[in-house]
C-alpha cells in the first residue's frame, strides 16, 4: 500500500503529501435481515444478543462517525422472515401501519437497496405496494415484468447513480459519482413461480453485469459497487463461463471488469471469517485480502448479525477519474464474541418499530394447542426428532385431502421437510426450543418459519431414493480406524436446511461412503450410496414404486442441492402457505404423543468412529438424551457450540428410529 495511504479513522492533518490527494470511501452493508428488526425472539418470548437490525444500526452510526465518505446499502431478504415483518402480509394481523423493515431503513437512512428472492414471497402486487414508502432507491437488474412492450417500465431500476461530495486527504472536495447495481438469484421466478409465471422474467446475473456495468462508466460512474444477493459459488477465468442461471455467482461476477466493490449475500455466510481454517480456502477467495478474484467483497452474515464494511482507497487518475487504490473488508459482528455482552440497540430505531413490535408480540401469542413433550432440534442432525412431524403430518394430510378424487388419489402420501433452526451460521441460538404447554402462532413460526407455499409431486422409488442422497450428502465422511478421535459429522459448506426427511418410509444413512453431491446438488460421486435399506412401511421401496410427495415450492423448483421437478410431475399445487396447514393442525391435535411414528432415519458407519457434533448449549437441559447417546460433553467451542464426541455405535443403535423421541 503506498505510504501516503491513511485509513478512513485519521484526519486530514496526517494525510501525507497533499499534492497526491486520495478518498477513503466506506460502504456499509446490511443483508438477509429477514425482517429481524429488535433483538427479540418471538417463538421465545425473549431478547436476543446476536442480532437485530437495531444493534446492526448502532454499528451503523460508529461506522459513519469514523469516515469522513461513508453509503449504507441492503443487499437484499429484508421484508420477510420474521413475525414482526410478515405481519403486513397477514389479513389477520391487525397491523394497518406501513411495513415496519421499510420504516426502519427510512429512519437509518439507506442509500440504496437491492431486492433478494425472499421479496417476492407474498406477490408482486404486495411487493410493489410495499415498496412504495421506500425513500431510498431499490434495485433490480435482472428481473424485468413481462410485458411484451420492449420500453415498458422496469420492475425496479437496474441501477443508480449516486452523486456525493467528498472530502480527500488534504482537506478538499470533489464530486464523487458512485454507479449501484441491483442483482438477484435468477431462480426467483422458479421458486414462487406460482406467484410471478407469466408475470416476471429473470436473467443470469453475470450476463446481466457484462451490459449493465459498462452502461453505468458510460453514465458516469467513477466506481461501480455490484449489490449482489448472491453467495460465492464456483470461480471462473473469464465472466462468460459462468453459468447463465448460477444461483451463487458473486466469485465469478467479481470477473467482470469495471466492478470495483461487491456487497454479496443470500448465503448467510460472514465474510471475511478470520475464523476461516485458510486464507484461500477456495481458489479465488481470500479472507485476508476481504477479496473475491482480487476484487473487494464483503458478505454480512443474515438477521443483522453483521455489518459488512469496505473501506476503499481512491486515487485521482489524470483527467479527474478515480480509482481504487487500495481497500481493506471486514464484517464487524454486534456480539464480538459469544461471551460478550452485545452492541446496544439503537434507540431511534426502537422507538420507531414500538407499535409494531407490540403488534408481532400480540399475534405471536395467539394460542393453536398444546404440548405434552419439550420439541427441541439440537439432535435434529442425528435423527428425525418431534419438531418435524406436526409438519410432515400437516403437509400429508393437506396433500391426501387434495389428491381425492383425482386421478392420483390411490397413490401413496409422504411427505418430505427439513428442520429450519439447526445452528449453523445461525450461531448456537438457532436451534428450536419449545417447552412443554402452550403452543401459538409463534412456535408455528418457529416449526416452519418460511412462506412457502404447498406442492405434490409423483416420483418413483428410485427418484426418491435419489432425493434422499442428496439430503444426506450434507455429512461427511467418516473413516475407520481413527478410534476415539472425532471426525466432524456436518459438512458446513452444506446449509442446515438441506437435510430433508421424507414421512412413512424408513432407512439407514450410511456414512462410510461419501456423498454423492455437492451442495450445488452437483455429483461428485456416482457410485456412492448412503442411503440403505429403504422400506415403505416396512417393505423395500422398488425403484419403479410410484408415491405421491408433499413438498414445498421451494424445494420442488430446485431450492438447494435438489432438483428442478419437471412439469410431469407436479400433480397439486396451491397458493396456501405450509405454515398454514400447520397451523390449523396444531389448532385442532396439538402434538400428538408419537408413541410409534411409521417413519424415521439412523446414522450409520464404521463402529470404531467417534463423530463430532456442534450444537446449541440447551442440550444440556436433556442430560437424559445426551446420555442416551453416550455422548461426551467436549465444552464450549469460540463460537458457542457445545460440543459433543459421539460414538458411531450409539447411532447405530438408534437403528429402531420408529421407537425413538
Amino acid at each position: 500500500m503506498p505510504s501516503d495511504l491513511i485509513w478512513p479513522h485519521e484526519t486530514s492533518a496526517s494525510a501525507g503529501d497533499p499534492n497526491h490527494p486520495h478518498v477513503w470511501l466506506r460502504l456499509l452493508e446490511t443483508t438477509d435481515v429477514h425482517g429481524h428488526l429488535m433483538p427479540y425472539d418471538y417463538t421465545r418470548d425473549t431478547d436476543t444478543p446476536g442480532y437485530g437490525l437495531a444493534r446492526t444500526a448502532t454499528l451503523v452510526a460508529r461506522a459513519r462517525t469514523e469516515a469522513h465518505n461513508s453509503l449504507l446499502f441492503d443487499n437484499g431478504d429484508f421484508l420477510q422472515g420474521s413475525v414482526l415483518s410478515d405481519i403486513v402480509a397477514a389479513p389477520d394481523s391487525g397491523w394497518t401501519g406501513p411495513h415496519p423493515v421499510i420504516d426502519a431503513m427510512n429512519h437509518m437512512g439507506y442509500d440504496a437497496a437491492a431486492l433478494g428472492n425472499h421479496e417476492f414471497n407474498f406477490g408482486l402486487d404486495w411487493l410493489t405496494r410495499t415498496l412504495k414508502d421506500a425513500r431510498f432507491p431499490v434495485l433490480c437488474a435482472n428481473a424485468r415484468l413481462s410485458d411484451p412492450d420492449p420500453d415498458a417500465a422496469p420492475l425496479r431500476p437496474p441501477s443508480v447513480l449516486l452523486q456525493r461530495e467528498i472530502r480527500d486527504s488534504a482537506g478538499r472536495t470533489h464530486a464523487l459519482r458512485i454507479g449501484v447495481l441491483g442483482l438477484l438469484p435468477p431462480q426467483v421466478t422458479t421458486w414462487d413461480h406460482v406467484h410471478l409465471q407469466g408475470r416476471l422474467v429473470t436473467h443470469g446475473i453475470v450476463e446481466t453485469a457484462i451490459s449493465e456495468v459498462p452502461r453505468l462508466r458510460a453514465a458516469g460512474a467513477d466506481i461501480v459497487v455490484a449489490l449482489v444477493h448472491s453467495g460465492i459459488g464456483p470461480a471462473v477465468r473469464r465472466p462468460e463461463e459462468a453459468q447463465a442461471d448460477q444461483e451463487h455467482a458473486a466469485l465469478a461476477l467479481a470477473t467482470v471488469p469495471g466492478i470495483d466493490a461487491l456487497l454479496c449475500g443470500h448465503s448467510h455466510q460472514v465474510f471475511p471469517d478470520p475464523s476461516a481454517e485458510t486464507a484461500t480456502a477456495t481458489p479465488g477467495v481470500d479472507h485476508r485480502a476481504g477479496t473475491f478474484a482480487g476484487v473487494p467483497a464483503v458478505m454480512a452474515g443474515f438477521r443483522g448479525s453483521h455489518l459488512g464494511v469496505i473501506d476503499l482507497c481512491l486515487v485521482a487518475r489524470d483527467g479527474g477519474r478515480w480509482h481504487v487504490g487500495a481497500a481493506h473488508s471486514r464484517a464487524r459482528p454486534v456480539r464480538p464474541g459469544f461471551h460478550a455482552a452485545p452492541v446496544p440497540p439503537e434507540s431511534g430505531l426502537v422507538d420507531r418499530v414500538r407499535a409494531a413490535h407490540r403488534a408481532a408480540l400480540t399475534h405471536a401469542a395467539r394460542p393453536l394447542g398444546h404440548t405434552a413433550r419439550p420439541l427441541h432440534s439440537y439432535l435434529s442432525v442425528l435423527r428425525p426428532g418431534d419438531t418435524l412431524r406436526p409438519v410432515l403430518d400437516a403437509k400429508a394430510a393437506a396433500l391426501r385431502a387434495a389428491l381425492a378424487d383425482t386421478p392420483h388419489a390411490h397413490l401413496p402420501v409422504l411427505a418430505t421437510s427439513a428442520c429450519f433452526k439447526t445452528g449453523g451460521h445461525g450461531g448456537p441460538d438457532h436451534f428450536i426450543d419449545i417447552p412443554p404447554g402452550p403452543l401459538t402462532l409463534g412456535h408455528a413460526a418457529e416449526l416452519y418459519p418460511f412462506p412457502n407455499t404447498l406442492v405434490g409431486l409423483r416420483l418413483t422409488g428410485a427418484e426418491v431414493a435419489d432425493w434422499l442422497e442428496r439430503a444426506a450428502s450434507c455429512f461427511q465422511q467418516v473413516h475407520p480406524g481413527l478410534g476415539a478421535s472425532p471426525q466432524p459429522l456436518w459438512n458446513p459448506a452444506f446449509a442446515g436446511h438441506s437435510l430433508d426427511t421424507v414421512s412413512e418410509l424408513t432407512y439407514r444413512i450410511d456414512l462410510s461412503q461419501p456423498p454423492r453431491y455437492d451442495p450445488m446438488g452437483r455429483l461428485l460421486n456416482p457410485e456412492a450410496t448412503r442411503i440403505r435399506d429403504l422400506r415403505h412401511h416396512g417393505t423395500p421401496v422398488a425403484a419403479d414404486a410410484v408415491f405421491a410427495m408433499a413438498t414445498n415450492n421451494f424445494r420442488a423448483f430446485g431450492g438447494g442441492p435438489f432438483p428442478k421437478a419437471g412439469t410431469d410431475r407436479i400433480i397439486h399445487e396451491t397458493r396456501r402457505k405450509v405454515r398454514d396447514y400447520l397451523v390449523d393442525r396444531l389448532r385442532d391435535t396439538g402434538v400428538r404423543d408419537p408413541a410409534a411414528p411409521a417413519y424415521g432415519w439412523w446414522l450409520d458407519g464404521p463402529r470404531d468412529a467417534t463423530v463430532l457434533l456442534a450444537t446449541g448449549p440447551g442440550i444440556r437441559a436433556h442430560p437424559e438424551e445426551i446420555a442416551a447417546l453416550s455422548a461426551r460433553d467436549l465444552g464450549l467451542c469460540g463460537q458457542g457450540f457445545v460440543q459433543l464426541a459421539l460414538p458411531m455405535t450409539a447411532l447405530a443403535h438408534l437403528a429402531n428410529p420408529a421407537a425413538t423421541s
